[in-house]
């Protein structure tokens, strides 16, 4: 055999592997279609959803994707396991929330309120949360960004009400590089 004979055989063996590989994939998508219960902006049901009140609402695995929850009063709910992507969340008041195993990416949290909020296994990269309040918040095992957990830290304070964890702990302050503890305010 030539060497262009090895070579081609050499590459539809990789093909074949790449098709045997990702064809179950494909075939997956295609019988179990992905679910699209997702809050867009541009579906004018999930406006609807928003305009009741949403505070100690059951809002276990919802989706908010380029979502404006500004503003919104989401104090006391189940929001464990949601998901947003490129939401904003400015000002708004989740307060006592069971965020836990939420996925927040790009979400902006700025002045939002997140005091005694669980945010256990949280992945929140990229989201901002400039203001925030974190009085009690329990980040154990969240996902943040070096300069967000640096910034949260500044400014962590309290212990969780329902898991006992102090939210200076959950963030893991001590072990990052150049903290100082906040000072006691008289």
């Amino acid at each position: 055999m030539s060497i262009e004979m090895v070579t081609i055989f050499s590459s539809l063996k990789k093909s074949f592997k790449r098709l045997f590989i990702f064809l179950p994939l494909i075939i997956g998508l295609i019988v179990t279609p992905i679910p699209t219960n997702a809050l867009y902006p541009s579906d004018p049901s999930s406006v609807d959803v928003l305009k009741e009140d949403l505070h100690g609402k059951d809002l276990q695995n919802t989706e908010y994707v380029k979502y404006d929850l500004s503003g919104q009063d989401l104090g006391e709910s189940n929001l464990q396991g949601a998901y947003m992507s490129v939401t904003t969340a400015k000002n708004a008041s989740f307060k006592g929330a069971n965020m836990k195993d939420l996925i927040a990416y790009a979400t902006r949290f700025d002045n939002a309120d997140l005091s005694d909020a669980n945010l256990t296994n949280g992945e929140l990269m990229k989201s901002v949360f400039d203001g925030a309040l974190i009085d009690g918040t329990d980040f154990t095992d969240a996902n943040l960004d070096l300069s967000q957990r640096k910034s949260l830290c500044a400014r962590a304070t309290g212990t969780n009400s329902k898991t006992g964890i102090d939210t200076v702990d959950s963030l893991e302050c001590t072990g990052l590089k150049g903290y100082t503890p906040p000072t006691p305010k008289a």
